[in-house]
């Protein structure tokens, strides 16, 4: 690749959504959709039930194709690629509820993430390598599990499984990562914690947040663009003060009592 090919590389967007449109039997889940994403950084998700927030995840993990338009990764069009390709690709997601290996340790789940021979009797009965050991040590650090590694992961506490299981997705290098609703359930002391992992990996990586809790919004979004959904498509975009004071986030979001 010439210096020239690098450069153009670098300068494209992590992640571009172009007019995007999904629908299941006539009903538009996702409705002439754009967004763009720079190469690292953390993104918000808002919007009410039924704004699409989840088939936008999983158009872009390829859990879903969309009926129009194309979603681009690195400039690569992903829009026909099958979930574990766009995985290997680079993009890693979590879902609500934790998914662990229960039975093993934080450290063997962490180890079962970072090896490229993804069986559990490989990660469990041969020796892990030197560079392996240190990068699982410091995703332990990284999510406050040094203490509890050893310990079977059944008998953490939801909130440190939610932590065991983003350390799982840093294990396997991705650029992007998409977490959907990371703190429900979680007391105030594990929110506040989880808050504080995204907003370090987002030093590193892409991080596409899906949340409903608006004080954690307020809590990670900070400086970071939030982006309101209504009805599949981008209602509007902008910090958390910029977006609390729009008429139309609080018309269809925010004014909601039951939102």
């Amino acid at each position: 690749m010439t210096t020239a090919e690098k450069t153009a590389t670098q300068t494209k967007p992590l992640l571009e959504i172009e007019d995007v449109t999904v629908s299941f039997d006539g009903f538009k889940a996702i409705n002439g959709l754009n967004f763009k994403m720079g190469d690292r950084g953390l993104r918000v998700i808002i919007g009410p039930n039924g704004a699409g927030k989840t088939t936008f995840l999983d158009v872009i993990t390829g859990k879903v194709q969309p009926t129009a338009g194309r979603a681009l990764f690195k400039g690569k069009d992903i829009k026909s690629l099958p979930e574990h390709a766009i995985a290997r690709l680079g993009i890693g997601r979590k879902f609500q509820t934790p998914r662990v290996y229960l039975n093993l340790t934080p450290r063997e789940n962490l180890e079962l993430s970072c090896n490229r021979i993804k069986t559990v009797w490989h990660t469990l009965f041969k020796p892990t390598p030197t560079a392996e050991t240190r990068t699982v040590a410091g995703l332990l650090e990284t999510i406050g599990l040094s203490a509890k590694s050893d310990v079977p992961a059944a008998l953490l506490p939801h909130g440190e499984k939610q932590w065991l299981e983003i350390g799982m997705l840093v294990a396997q290098s991705p650029d992007l990562l998409l977490v959907d609703e990371p703190v429900a359930g979680l007391t105030d002391e594990e929110t506040e914690r989880t808050g504080d992992l995204l907003i370090s990996l987002a030093e590193s990586h892409g991080v596409i947040v899906i949340e409903h809790d608006m004080e954690f919004v307020r809590q990670i979004a900070r400086q970071n663009k939030v982006t309101v959904l209504h009805e599949g498509s981008v209602l509007c975009e902008g910090t958390m003060d910029e977006i609390q004071s729009d008429p139309r986030v609080i018309k269809v979001y925010l004014g909601d009592p039951d939102a």
